[in-house]
C-alpha cells in the first residue's frame, strides 16, 4: 500500500527546451546529429559516415570555381508553358512556386570562370528545382555554353544533380534536348575539346541518357545514385532482386559505366589536374 495515501510511483515531466533552428542536420546517411557550422566547413559531407548532401547550383560553383571569377550566362532565360499542361498543379503553377523557393530562374546554372587559374565553361543543375529536370531552358542553356566553349576553344565541366529526366510538363520539346546536347557536344569534341561530365546524387532518367554520359572524363560523388530507371522500377518490371549497391557509384565503377569516384573534398583540384592533362 502506498505510504500516507499517496501514489506508489511519481512521474516528473520536465519540459524540453526547444532547439533553435538551423543549427544542427541530421545526416540521411548514418543519422548522426551535425553541426552545420562543422557540416558546411565540411563541403557538406557527414565526417563520420561520409555522406554527400545535396547542394545547391551556386554551392556547387562556389566550391569549384575560383572566388569571384564566375560570369553568368543567359541569366533571365524562363520556360513557357507550350503545352498548357494541366494536373494537380498547372506547369506555370509549378514554375513561379520552385523560382520562389530556390531563387533560380530554371533548373540550371551556366556561365565562365577560372578553376585554378584555368578558364573553363561550367553547367550545373539543380535537383531543387522540379527535380532538376531538363526542359527547353535547360537544354538551350547547356547549349549555348557548349558552343561558347567550342567557340572560344575551352573545357566544358557539367555538374549533374537531376533526378527528374526531361520534363514530360513540355512533352518532346524536353525530349529534343536530349538529341541537342549530344548534338553540340559532339562538335565540341570533333574540336578536340575536353568535357569532364560529373555526377552527383541522384543523375537519372533524360539527362543521364545524353550529355551527362557522353563526357570524355566521368566522374562520380561517392555512392551517388545514377542510372535512367530508378531501381524499385526494374525490380517490379523484372520481377527480380537486384545486387547490393546496384546503381551506385562504387558499382558502376566496378562495371566500367564512369571512371572515377572522387570525393567532393577532392573534386576542384582532380579537375584542374585533369583538365591540365587534357588540354
Amino acid at each position: 500500500m502506498a505510504l500516507f495515501g499517496k501514489p506508489k510511483y511519481t512521474i516528473v515531466r520536465i519540459k524540453k527546451k526547444e532547439m533553435p533552428d538551423g543549427i544542427w542536420t541530421k545526416c540521411e546517411g548514418c543519422s548522426e546529429v551535425l553541426y552545420n557550422k562543422t557540416l558546411e566547413e565540411n563541403l557538406r559531407v557527414c565526417p563520420k559516415c561520409n555522406y554527400h548532401f545535396t547542394l545547391s547550383a551556386y554551392e556547387r560553383i562556389n566550391i569549384t570555381l575560383d572566388n569571384d571569377t564566375f560570369q553568368e550566362y543567359d541569366k533571365d532565360m524562363i520556360s513557357v508553358d507550350p503545352l498548357e499542361f494541366k494536373g494537380p498543379k498547372t506547369y506555370k503553377e509549378k514554375l513561379e512556386s520552385d523560382q520562389k523557393s530556390t531563387g533560380l530562374k530554371d533548373a540550371v546554372i551556366t556561365g565562365e570562370g577560372l578553376l585554378e587559374n584555368k578558364k573553363v565553361i561550367i553547367a550545373v543543375t539543380d535537383s531543387r528545382f522540379i527535380m532538376g529536370s531538363m526542359g527547353s531552358v535547360v537544354g538551350e542553356k547547356i547549349s549555348r555554353a557548349i558552343e561558347a566553349a567550342t567557340k572560344n576553344k575551352l573545357p566544358v565541366v557539367i555538374i549533374s544533380g537531376s533526378g527528374g529526366g526531361a520534363r514530360m510538363y513540355e512533352g518532346m520539346l524536353s525530349l529534343m534536348q536530349m538529341a541537342k546536347t549530344c548534338a553540340v557536344l559532339s562538335y565540341h569534341h570533333r574540336a578536340r575539346l575536353p568535357f569532364i561530365s560529373i555526377l552527383t546524387n541522384p543523375t537519372m532518367a533524360g539527362v543521364m541518357a545524353s550529355f551527362a554520359g557522353v563526357g570524355d572524363l566521368i566522374i562520380a560523388e561517392p555512392n551517388a545514385l545514377i542510372g535512367f530507371t530508378g531501381p524499385r522500377v526494374i525490380e517490379q518490371t523484372i520481377r527480380q532482386k537486384l545486387p547490393a549497391g546496384f546503381q551506385r557509384s562504387e558499382f558502376l565503377l566496378e562495371h566500367g559505366l564512369i571512371d572515377m569516384i572522387v570525393h567532393r573534398k577532392n573534386m576542384k583540384s582532380s579537375l584542374s589536374e585533369l583538365i591540365g592533362y587534357l588540354s
